[in-house]
């Protein structure tokens, strides 16, 4: 009976644990899923406002050729005004530029070799394929202005016999809708740029913020794989970074060309400059992961608050995510990275070894570049880290 009784109090324990595991596991599903929609939903908006844009523009761009230049069927104005929308973000300015170049380039090339060969099959097949290798050559492989090029040149080759001085319509159509796509871009359905960093930052500083929690885990479990699975995913991050750059360029675009977001300019500025400290948080990050892996394999002693401190670093990377994406003072962040840098002068006081401390100084340097992107000066971020890694030692060794 005892023994039974015993075998009952032994499951209960056990069941216990077991649904403490599923409900965490499920958690952290709940908020996977939950950060993902929120991210679909943010290129959904993104999606549907440049949709928003290219119509307008298109019908805008339309009108005008054919009200106001009197063409009967304006193709190219409203191609122009289009190609100019669905441009990357940031190089709208740079592709209308690149159309009326693309435009000018194919009429020169046609005009000069239709003159001395005539038309025909051959004649456009010729033509066509110098005016794209002459664009190849001057601009290199710029898919606006060779686009542009050949589409010119097959319209003057084909049409030009028929239809006479086409030449300079199809370069004005040309001008108009362009002008017409950065008007729209810029006045009549400005993207929110806050939003537009917000939606390519954010996989940046959640990969972070969770492979920083992996090493952390890591470090706590003593699973050494699970620190180098954290340093592979933190070097497979250049892809991300590529459309981080690309949005910020996107974002001071919009905050020079629409005077509805000149008001967000400083916040795009802010973002600016913390994202360059970012970038370095991540190779120190990557730093961290693998003298992790390597404390673990050497079997260092792995004091409590190490792990402690990576995690905290984590908490003080999405603290800053949320708040510069909402306009707040860096406080929070401030706090949580002051923190991680305690914690880690407690773990060097503790006892590490050669890799467990190369961990503690990748996090002091870490932290001290977390605290520039919250808009400390270099200065001030190093004394900041300097007191609180000094005044966790302190709080081992009992001193004041």
């Amino acid at each position: 009976m005892d023994s039974d009784d015993g075998h009952r109090h032994n499951v209960r324990p056990r069941r216990g644990r077991v649904a403490e595991r599923v409900k965490a596991v499920t958690g952290r599903i709940r908020g996977r899923g939950g950060r993902a929609g929120r991210l679909r939903l943010s290129q959904l908006e993104a999606a549907a406002v440049i949709s928003v844009q290219a119509g307008l523009a298109a019908a805008l761009a339309w009108s005008i050729g054919h009200d106001v230049l009197g063409n009967p069927s304006p193709i190219f104005a409203p191609s122009a005004a289009v190609g100019t929308i669905v441009a990357a973000l940031g190089q709208r300015a740079h592709r209308t530029i690149e159309l009326l170049l693309g435009v000018g380039l194919g009429i020169a090339t046609t005009d000069l070799l239709l003159g001395f060969l005539g038309t025909g099959f051959w004649q456009t097949g010729f033509v066509v394929g110098c005016a794209v290798l002459a664009t190849l050559v001057l601009f290199g492989r710029s898919g606006a202005a060779v686009g542009q090029a050949g589409g010119t040149a097959v319209l003057l080759a084909t049409l030009a016999p028929a239809q006479n001085n086409l030449e300079w319509p199809r370069i004005v159509e040309a001008m108009v809708g362009g002008a017409v796509g950065l008007v729209v871009v810029a006045l009549l359905v400005p993207l929110n740029p806050m939003r537009i960093l917000d939606r390519d930052a954010a996989p940046i500083y959640q990969r972070l913020s969770g492979q920083l929690r992996e090493v952390s885990a890591a470090l706590s479990t003593g699973d050494q794989q699970r620190a180098v699975r954290a340093l592979d995913s933190l070097r497979d991050m250049g892809p991300a970074l590529d459309r981080m750059h690309q949005a910020l360029s996107g974002a001071e675009e919009v905050v020079s060309l629409a005077p509805a977001r000149w008001l967000r300019r400083q916040d795009v500025e802010r973002f600016a400059r913390a994202s360059q400290y970012v970038e370095r948080v991540m190779e120190h990050s990557r730093g961290v992961a693998r003298r992790s892996a390597m404390a673990l394999q050497y079997n260092e002693p792995i004091p409590p608050d190490l792990p402690a401190s990576v995690g905290q670093l984590a908490d003080a990377v999405d603290l800053l995510r949320r708040e510069h994406r909402s306009g707040r003072p860096t406080e929070r962040t401030s706090q949580a990275v002051r923190g991680a840098a305690h914690k880690a002068g407690r773990a060097r006081a503790q006892g590490v070894d050669e890799f467990g401390d190369a961990v503690v100084t990748q996090l002091r340097t870490a932290a001290s570049d977390l605290l520039r992107a919250a808009g400390y000066d270099p200065t001030s971020a190093n004394d900041e880290v300097r007191k609180a890694v000094q005044g966790g030692e302190d709080s081992v060794h009992g001193v004041g």
